[in-house]
Order: structure tokens, then sequence, then C-alpha cells
């Protein structure tokens, strides 16, 4: 059984001291400051990981970076298809509303502002003239930015804490949305077993460790 309260912050996550391990795996609990303690299984969401993870005890290695994204004015069908560059750091896409949807990676330094460098848009727009020079006459309508939390070795972290009962999923970078089903997945199972999946078994906290790093920044046009 689950229970999801949304806007609800994570203030800590409580371990009850017990000397028999087995008794300590059923321990946690999870915290919430706007709703008192949450009995079972803790699975906590916060707006970035490090500061879940700092309340539960845990470090996690993970550095947040600004995301930026941008749409231009709306236009009538024009580009039925997502076309992402690795070699200009750019993708681009057209939404049912007809705007351009548009971005890049990461701004260059950590930060939770989320305003973003305009250098970083000004490199982005031009690298898409540069693919598409139909484009050069279009003009922006708004851009927004936000938070991503991004891992040494740009992959996620799915896996069991050192703290009993408590799990995470974090350090997707910039492509955790489109990874959302499969990870939810193996996030239930991770849970449901108190031990990985086969699939997530190499996404663990000990590889930061061990050296084993997971080596994919190459496998997509951009970190994920």
């Amino acid at each position: 059984r689950v229970q999801i309260l949304s806007e609800a912050q994570v203030a800590k996550v409580k371990q009850k001291a017990d000397s028999d391990a087995a008794a300590s795996a059923d321990a946690a609990t999870a915290a919430a400051a706007a709703a008192g303690g949450l009995p079972g299984t803790p699975a906590a969401a916060s707006a970035t990981a490090p500061a879940g993870g700092a309340a539960a005890g845990v470090e996690l290695p993970l550095e947040s970076y600004p995301l930026q994204a941008l749409v231009s004015e709306p236009v009538k069908p024009a580009f039925p298809c997502v076309v992402m560059s690795n070699s200009v750091h750019a993708y681009i896409s057209q939404s049912d509303k007809g705007e351009l949807v548009i971005g890049a990676g990461t701004d260059a330094y950590v930060s939770y502002s989320q305003r973003g460098a305009l250098h970083i848009i000004e490199h982005t727009l031009a690298a898409i003239c540069e693919i598409f020079p139909i484009f050069t006459r279009m003009r922006m309508l708004r851009t927004w930015g936000g938070i991503v939390d991004v891992t040494p070795d740009r992959s996620p972290i799915l896996a069991k804490t050192p703290v009993p009962g408590l799990y995470v999923n974090c350090g997707w970078g910039t492509g955790g949305f489109k990874a959302t089903p499969g990870a939810a997945d193996l996030l239930a199972h991770t849970i449901a077993h108190d031990a990985p999946h086969a699939i997530n078994a190499p996404f663990n906290l000990d590889r930061f460790r061990n050296g084993r790093l997971i080596d994919e920044a190459a496998a997509a046009a951009v970190a994920h």
C-alpha cells in the first residue's frame, strides 16, 4: 500500500535504534513537514535529490545544474519528428500547438538558479540555425529553466541506500522524464524484494566507491 502526499516537504527520515538487524529493516519512516510520521517503507520525493539524501543522513554523489528550454511562435506543421545533434548539442521538435520546442545541455556551472545563462540560449539557437537555416526567421516566445541532478558518470542511481527501508531513484540528469516508466517499474521491484532487478543492479551507490562507473555518455545524444 502506497500513500502519496503531494506538496509535502521531506524534513527528515527517522530511524529507530534497534540491535536486532532483522527488525530494523522496517524501522525507517519518512517524516514530512506538513504531515506527521508515515509508517512503512519510505519513498520520499525531494526537489533535489541531495537535499532528500541529506535528510536521511545519506550523502549522494550528485551535483545540481540549471537546464534551459525555449519555444518559438506557433507555425503550421513543418517538423514531424525530433532531431537531436550531439555535434552541436541541441535538440528540436514541434508541439501540437505549432511551437518549436528547443533545448540543449545543462549550464556549465553548479547552481540552484532556474534562470540559467543567456549564452547557453544563444549557443543553442546558433546550433539550431546551423542545422536548419529555414528557422533563422523564427521568433522565440519564452524560455524557462529547471534544476537537474547529475552523477559523476552521468548515469542514474536506482538502488537501496545504507538506511534500511530507504531507496533512491535519482541522478537522471536531462533524461529522467523519458525514463520514468521503466525506472518506476524497477524501483517497485527493488522495494518489493529489497534487492535490485538485474537491469538496475549496476546503477547502485557502491559503484562510486569501487570505481565501477557506468560510461554511457556516448550512448545517447545527451547525458542520461
